[in-house]
Protein backbone atom coordinates (compact mmCIF):
# COMPACT_ATOMS: atom_id res chain seq x y z
CA UNK A 1 0.00 0.00 0.00
CA UNK A 2 1.14 3.55 -0.65
CA UNK A 3 1.34 5.70 2.46
CA UNK A 4 -1.16 8.50 2.39
CA UNK A 5 -0.11 11.98 3.43
CA UNK A 6 -2.52 13.94 5.59
CA UNK A 7 -2.71 17.72 5.52
CA UNK A 8 -2.93 19.66 8.83
CA UNK A 9 -6.61 20.35 8.09
CA UNK A 10 -7.32 16.62 7.64
CA UNK A 11 -5.53 15.80 10.88
CA UNK A 12 -7.49 18.41 12.85
CA UNK A 13 -10.82 17.24 11.38
CA UNK A 14 -10.16 13.56 12.17
CA UNK A 15 -10.35 13.12 15.97
CA UNK A 16 -8.22 9.96 16.09
CA UNK A 17 -5.47 11.48 13.94
CA UNK A 18 -5.63 14.73 15.92
CA UNK A 19 -5.37 12.93 19.27
CA UNK A 20 -2.55 10.69 18.02
CA UNK A 21 -0.63 13.72 16.74
CA UNK A 22 -1.04 15.42 20.13
CA UNK A 23 0.33 12.35 21.93
CA UNK A 24 3.37 12.37 19.65
CA UNK A 25 3.86 16.06 20.43
CA UNK A 26 3.76 15.36 24.16
CA UNK A 27 6.40 12.69 23.60
CA UNK A 28 8.83 15.45 22.64
CA UNK A 29 8.61 17.29 25.99
CA UNK A 30 11.93 15.92 27.19
CA UNK A 31 13.79 17.25 24.16
CA UNK A 32 12.50 20.79 24.67
CA UNK A 33 13.44 20.66 28.35
CA UNK A 34 16.94 19.30 27.75
CA UNK A 35 17.73 21.61 24.85
CA UNK A 36 16.46 24.73 26.62
CA UNK A 37 18.95 23.78 29.39
CA UNK A 38 17.30 25.84 32.12
CA UNK A 39 16.14 25.00 35.65
CA UNK A 40 12.77 23.19 35.88
CA UNK A 41 10.93 26.12 37.50
CA UNK A 42 12.24 28.59 34.92
CA UNK A 43 11.34 26.21 32.09
CA UNK A 44 7.80 25.88 33.46
CA UNK A 45 7.48 29.68 33.69
CA UNK A 46 8.32 30.15 30.03
CA UNK A 47 6.24 27.13 29.02
CA UNK A 48 3.25 28.70 30.76
CA UNK A 49 3.97 32.22 29.48
CA UNK A 50 4.34 31.22 25.84
CA UNK A 51 1.47 28.73 26.12
CA UNK A 52 -0.80 31.36 27.68
CA UNK A 53 -0.04 33.88 24.93
CA UNK A 54 -0.82 31.35 22.21
CA UNK A 55 -3.96 30.01 23.92
CA UNK A 56 -5.19 33.56 24.59
CA UNK A 57 -4.89 34.35 20.90
CA UNK A 58 -6.65 31.10 19.99
CA UNK A 59 -9.51 31.64 22.47
CA UNK A 60 -9.96 35.23 21.25
CA UNK A 61 -10.03 34.01 17.63
CA UNK A 62 -12.69 31.42 18.55
CA UNK A 63 -14.72 34.03 20.50
CA UNK A 64 -14.45 32.00 23.71
CA UNK A 65 -13.57 34.98 25.93
CA UNK A 66 -17.13 35.56 27.12
CA UNK A 67 -18.40 35.93 30.68
CA UNK A 68 -21.05 33.29 30.00
CA UNK A 69 -18.30 30.70 29.51
CA UNK A 70 -16.81 31.18 32.97
CA UNK A 71 -18.96 30.68 36.06
CA UNK A 72 -17.54 31.38 39.54
CA UNK A 73 -17.51 27.68 40.42
CA UNK A 74 -15.71 26.75 37.20
CA UNK A 75 -13.20 29.55 37.68
CA UNK A 76 -12.36 28.32 41.20
CA UNK A 77 -11.97 24.76 39.94
CA UNK A 78 -9.80 25.96 37.04
CA UNK A 79 -7.57 27.98 39.36
CA UNK A 80 -7.24 25.06 41.79
CA UNK A 81 -6.44 22.61 39.03
CA UNK A 82 -4.07 25.21 37.56
CA UNK A 83 -2.05 25.16 40.78
CA UNK A 84 -1.91 21.36 40.62
CA UNK A 85 -0.94 21.48 36.94
CA UNK A 86 1.92 23.85 37.73
CA UNK A 87 3.17 21.49 40.47
CA UNK A 88 2.84 18.61 38.01
CA UNK A 89 4.96 20.35 35.37
CA UNK A 90 7.71 21.43 37.78
CA UNK A 91 8.02 17.98 39.33
CA UNK A 92 7.89 16.28 35.92
CA UNK A 93 10.82 18.35 34.60
CA UNK A 94 12.73 17.86 37.85
CA UNK A 95 12.26 14.11 37.43
CA UNK A 96 13.51 14.20 33.83
CA UNK A 97 16.64 16.00 35.00
CA UNK A 98 17.32 13.22 37.51
CA UNK A 99 16.14 9.92 36.00
CA UNK A 100 15.79 10.68 32.29
CA UNK A 101 12.97 11.04 29.79
CA UNK A 102 12.03 7.37 29.35
CA UNK A 103 11.78 6.31 33.00
CA UNK A 104 9.99 9.52 33.99
CA UNK A 105 7.38 9.21 31.25
CA UNK A 106 6.73 5.51 31.85
CA UNK A 107 6.41 5.83 35.65
CA UNK A 108 4.24 8.94 35.23
CA UNK A 109 1.64 6.88 33.40
CA UNK A 110 0.44 5.21 36.60
CA UNK A 111 -1.68 8.34 37.10
CA UNK A 112 -4.91 6.73 35.75
CA UNK A 113 -4.76 4.34 38.71
CA UNK A 114 -4.29 7.24 41.09
CA UNK A 115 -7.41 8.86 39.63
CA UNK A 116 -9.28 5.63 40.33
CA UNK A 117 -8.00 5.45 43.92
CA UNK A 118 -8.62 9.13 44.72
CA UNK A 119 -12.05 8.96 43.10
CA UNK A 120 -12.89 6.09 45.43
CA UNK A 121 -11.51 7.78 48.56
CA UNK A 122 -12.63 11.36 47.95
CA UNK A 123 -15.70 11.05 45.73
CA UNK A 124 -16.88 7.69 47.06
CA UNK A 125 -16.90 6.23 43.55
CA UNK A 126 -17.28 2.46 43.47
CA UNK A 127 -14.19 0.49 42.44
CA UNK A 128 -14.89 -3.02 41.19
CA UNK A 129 -12.86 -6.07 42.13
CA UNK A 130 -11.67 -6.29 38.53
CA UNK A 131 -10.37 -2.71 38.65
CA UNK A 132 -8.59 -3.43 41.94
CA UNK A 133 -6.84 -6.29 40.17
CA UNK A 134 -5.78 -4.03 37.28
CA UNK A 135 -4.53 -1.37 39.71
CA UNK A 136 -2.43 -3.97 41.51
CA UNK A 137 -0.98 -5.10 38.17
CA UNK A 138 -0.28 -1.48 37.23
CA UNK A 139 1.65 -0.86 40.42
CA UNK A 140 3.62 -4.07 39.89
CA UNK A 141 4.54 -2.56 36.53
CA UNK A 142 5.51 0.65 38.38
CA UNK A 143 8.06 -1.26 40.48
CA UNK A 144 9.64 -2.72 37.36
CA UNK A 145 9.52 0.56 35.44
CA UNK A 146 11.40 2.28 38.26
CA UNK A 147 14.28 -0.11 37.57
CA UNK A 148 14.09 -1.63 41.05
CA UNK A 149 15.64 -5.03 41.59
CA UNK A 150 17.07 -7.06 44.46
CA UNK A 151 20.43 -5.81 45.70
CA UNK A 152 20.32 -2.68 43.52
CA UNK A 153 22.08 0.40 44.91
CA UNK A 154 20.06 3.53 44.16
CA UNK A 155 21.45 7.05 44.44
CA UNK A 156 19.62 9.72 46.41
CA UNK A 157 19.19 11.71 43.19
CA UNK A 158 17.52 8.76 41.45
CA UNK A 159 15.12 8.18 44.35
CA UNK A 160 14.25 11.88 44.44
CA UNK A 161 13.57 11.71 40.70
CA UNK A 162 11.19 8.77 41.12
CA UNK A 163 9.49 10.59 44.01
CA UNK A 164 9.10 13.69 41.81
CA UNK A 165 7.58 11.56 39.04
CA UNK A 166 5.04 10.07 41.43
CA UNK A 167 4.36 13.53 42.87
CA UNK A 168 3.70 14.81 39.35
CA UNK A 169 1.33 11.88 38.73
CA UNK A 170 -0.54 12.60 41.98
CA UNK A 171 -0.86 16.29 41.04
CA UNK A 172 -2.17 15.42 37.58
CA UNK A 173 -4.67 12.99 39.09
CA UNK A 174 -5.95 15.97 41.07
CA UNK A 175 -6.16 17.99 37.85
CA UNK A 176 -8.23 15.22 36.25
CA UNK A 177 -10.68 15.04 39.17
CA UNK A 178 -10.99 18.84 39.33
CA UNK A 179 -11.63 19.33 35.63
CA UNK A 180 -14.08 16.42 35.64
CA UNK A 181 -16.26 18.45 38.02
CA UNK A 182 -16.40 21.45 35.67
CA UNK A 183 -19.49 22.03 33.57
CA UNK A 184 -19.95 24.33 30.59
CA UNK A 185 -16.48 25.89 30.46
CA UNK A 186 -14.66 25.38 27.15
CA UNK A 187 -11.60 23.20 27.85
CA UNK A 188 -9.38 25.63 25.93
CA UNK A 189 -10.24 28.28 28.52
CA UNK A 190 -9.34 25.78 31.22
CA UNK A 191 -5.94 25.24 29.59
CA UNK A 192 -5.50 29.02 29.30
CA UNK A 193 -6.31 29.40 33.00
CA UNK A 194 -3.78 26.69 33.83
CA UNK A 195 -1.05 28.45 31.86
CA UNK A 196 -1.85 31.86 33.35
CA UNK A 197 -1.87 30.37 36.85
CA UNK A 198 1.45 28.64 36.25
CA UNK A 199 2.99 31.86 34.94
CA UNK A 200 2.01 33.77 38.09
CA UNK A 201 3.03 30.98 40.50
CA UNK A 202 6.49 30.41 39.06
CA UNK A 203 7.39 34.04 38.29
CA UNK A 204 9.00 34.72 41.67
CA UNK A 205 10.89 31.45 42.07
CA UNK A 206 13.79 31.83 39.67
CA UNK A 207 16.35 34.35 38.53
CA UNK A 208 17.66 34.82 35.02
CA UNK A 209 21.06 33.20 34.38
CA UNK A 210 24.01 35.60 34.50
CA UNK A 211 24.88 34.72 30.91
CA UNK A 212 21.31 35.39 29.79
CA UNK A 213 19.24 33.19 27.47
CA UNK A 214 20.60 32.77 23.96
CA UNK A 215 18.59 32.68 20.73
CA UNK A 216 18.58 28.89 20.50
CA UNK A 217 17.20 28.58 24.05
CA UNK A 218 14.48 31.11 23.29
CA UNK A 219 13.56 29.03 20.26
CA UNK A 220 13.24 25.87 22.35
CA UNK A 221 11.18 27.68 24.99
CA UNK A 222 8.83 29.14 22.39
CA UNK A 223 8.53 25.70 20.80
CA UNK A 224 7.74 24.20 24.21
CA UNK A 225 4.90 26.68 24.70
CA UNK A 226 3.59 26.10 21.18
CA UNK A 227 3.95 22.40 20.33
CA UNK A 228 3.57 20.13 23.39
CA UNK A 229 1.53 22.72 25.29
CA UNK A 230 -0.85 25.03 23.39
CA UNK A 231 -1.18 23.06 20.16
CA UNK A 232 -1.33 19.68 21.90
CA UNK A 233 -4.01 20.99 24.28
CA UNK A 234 -6.15 22.32 21.47
CA UNK A 235 -5.89 19.05 19.55
CA UNK A 236 -6.58 16.81 22.57
CA UNK A 237 -9.49 18.90 23.83
CA UNK A 238 -10.95 19.17 20.36
CA UNK A 239 -10.67 15.44 19.68
CA UNK A 240 -11.64 13.83 23.01
CA UNK A 241 -15.39 14.62 22.93
CA UNK A 242 -15.61 12.95 19.48
CA UNK A 243 -13.84 9.72 20.47
CA UNK A 244 -14.86 6.65 22.44
CA UNK A 245 -13.02 5.46 25.51
CA UNK A 246 -11.42 2.48 23.77
CA UNK A 247 -9.70 4.60 21.12
CA UNK A 248 -8.52 7.15 23.70
CA UNK A 249 -7.13 4.41 25.93
CA UNK A 250 -5.12 2.85 23.11
CA UNK A 251 -3.85 6.08 21.54
CA UNK A 252 -2.78 7.52 24.91
CA UNK A 253 0.14 5.11 24.92
CA UNK A 254 1.61 6.80 21.89
CA UNK A 255 2.86 9.41 24.38
CA UNK A 256 5.19 7.22 26.49
CA UNK A 257 6.12 5.11 23.46
CA UNK A 258 7.13 8.24 21.53
CA UNK A 259 9.09 9.54 24.53
CA UNK A 260 11.06 6.28 24.78
CA UNK A 261 11.82 6.28 21.03
CA UNK A 262 12.80 9.96 21.06
CA UNK A 263 15.06 9.44 24.08
CA UNK A 264 16.84 6.62 22.25
CA UNK A 265 17.12 8.32 18.84
CA UNK A 266 18.20 11.74 20.12
CA UNK A 267 20.18 10.93 23.25
CA UNK A 268 20.99 7.24 22.86
CA UNK A 269 19.24 6.27 26.10
CA UNK A 270 17.68 2.80 25.99
CA UNK A 271 15.48 1.32 28.69
CA UNK A 272 16.21 -2.10 30.16
CA UNK A 273 14.22 -5.29 29.82
CA UNK A 274 12.65 -4.93 33.29
CA UNK A 275 11.55 -1.36 32.56
CA UNK A 276 10.10 -2.46 29.23
CA UNK A 277 8.20 -5.21 31.04
CA UNK A 278 6.97 -2.62 33.55
CA UNK A 279 5.72 -0.42 30.71
CA UNK A 280 3.88 -3.42 29.24
CA UNK A 281 2.18 -4.14 32.58
CA UNK A 282 1.18 -0.49 33.08
CA UNK A 283 -0.19 -0.32 29.53
CA UNK A 284 -2.12 -3.59 29.94
CA UNK A 285 -3.56 -2.50 33.29
CA UNK A 286 -4.61 0.91 31.96
CA UNK A 287 -6.34 -0.68 28.98
CA UNK A 288 -7.98 -3.17 31.34
CA UNK A 289 -9.46 -0.36 33.44
CA UNK A 290 -10.55 1.80 30.50
CA UNK A 291 -11.94 -1.03 28.38
CA UNK A 292 -13.49 -2.80 31.39
CA UNK A 293 -11.71 -6.07 30.80
CA UNK A 294 -12.24 -8.76 33.41
CA UNK A 295 -9.19 -9.29 35.59
CA UNK A 296 -11.04 -12.06 37.42
CA UNK A 297 -12.97 -13.96 34.68
CA UNK A 298 -15.24 -15.64 37.23
CA UNK A 299 -16.50 -12.30 38.59
CA UNK A 300 -19.27 -11.06 36.32
CA UNK A 301 -20.12 -7.39 36.65
CA UNK A 302 -17.53 -6.95 39.43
Amino acid sequence: MIARNHSPEQIMSNPALSFAAAMLMLGTLGIFFHEAALAPVMTVFFRCAFGAAILLAYCAYKAMLKRSNVSFNNLMLALGSGILMCVNWVMFFEAIARVGISVTTIVYHVQPFLVLIFGSLLLKERVSANNIGWVALGFAGLVLACGLRTGMALSASYLIGIACTLGAAVAYAGVTLSTRAMRGMPPHLTALTHCLTGTVLTAGFFSMPASGIDAAQWGWLAGLGLIPTALAYVMVYGATPRMNTAVIAVLTFLYPAAAVVVDFLVYGHAIGALQLAGFALIASATLGVNLQWRFFPSLKGA
